[in-house]
């Protein structure tokens, strides 16, 4: 039986290929977008993460860490853990701007969010304001890529964890299914050091777009039979605070998926 990451994915992607509207962007690579896409996911059932295609797991854990653990912009910083996804968006200093990581932890030079948002949750875990944005109106025009998964919302029911993550801009080939499961993962790690179970978690995609050179390979995955769903997340049970997370603290156990599709990145 077809596990609900795959199906709700494949949905999604038949919907964009059958019926997108084609449109222009700053890439100068059309595609084609659809507006206002959910998807949702209960963590006590399955771990999302996609099977048609490999998802590089380690890597997205990477960068969410960077961003919120590390509160860091230094693309310099995900090269020295083999990672270069943001090495096309980095600028002459190194870094990203004042984007992701920096709002996360330094907003307007001295705000953590994080912090605020675990000490929310353990002092007073039925607000209703528990919310992380990138947004910073005032630091976008320096950002050298102004945040796409730009914030999260966060609420409690009993002893489970519920988030929501908005995203401005999709792309549904690549970005989707990293996003997908490193959110996952997120809520898994704070749902721990909280003392949460983690519960359902929300994607809400305003603009979900397939780029006109990934058409050929994203009709190659739908092609493919997904696996059933026996993904899970590790947690290491000897981590109580948030800032203590490392890469290796978090591992993807029996994940079964089929190969390894190559796509371009639109920059």
């Amino acid at each position: 039986m077809i596990n609900n990451a795959d199906y709700q994915y494949n949905s999604l992607l038949k919907e964009i290929l059958e019926t997108g509207y084609k449109d222009q962007n700053r890439t100068g690579i059309s595609t084609y977008k659809l507006f206002g896409k959910t998807f949702r996911f209960d963590l006590q059932k399955e771990f999302p993460i996609i099977t048609t295609k490999f998802v590089a797991f380690k890597t997205a854990i990477k960068e969410i860490m960077w961003i919120y653990v590390q509160g860091n912009n230094n693309v310099k910083d995900l090269q020295n853990m083999n990672v270069k996804i943001w090495d096309e968006w980095m600028k002459e200093d190194g870094t990203i701007g004042p984007a992701y990581g920096y709002q996360a932890r330094h907003w307007g030079g001295n705000i953590d969010q994080v912090k605020n948002l675990i000490d929310t949750l353990k002092n007073d875990p039925y607000s209703r304001r528990m919310i992380v944005s990138f947004w910073n109106v005032q630091d976008l025009p320096e950002m050298a890529l102004q945040p796409c998964c730009f914030l999260t919302m966060w609420d409690v029911v009993g002893d489970m964890l519920n988030m929501s993550l908005i995203i401005r801009s999709n792309d549904l080939i690549l970005g989707n299914p990293f996003n997908m499961c490193q959110y996952a993962a997120l809520q898994c790690m704070v749902a721990h050091v909280t003392g949460f179970k983690p519960g359902i978690f929300s994607m809400y995609m305003n603009n979900v777009h397939v780029y006109e050179n990934h058409i050929e390979g994203a009709k190659l995955q739908l092609s493919r039979e997904p696996y059933e769903s026996t993904a899970k997340i590790w947690i290491n049970p000897e981590v109580k605070n948030f800032d203590d997370f490392k890469p290796n603290d978090i591992r993807l156990l029996d994940y079964k998926c089929h190969d390894k599709i190559k796509f371009d990145v639109a920059v």
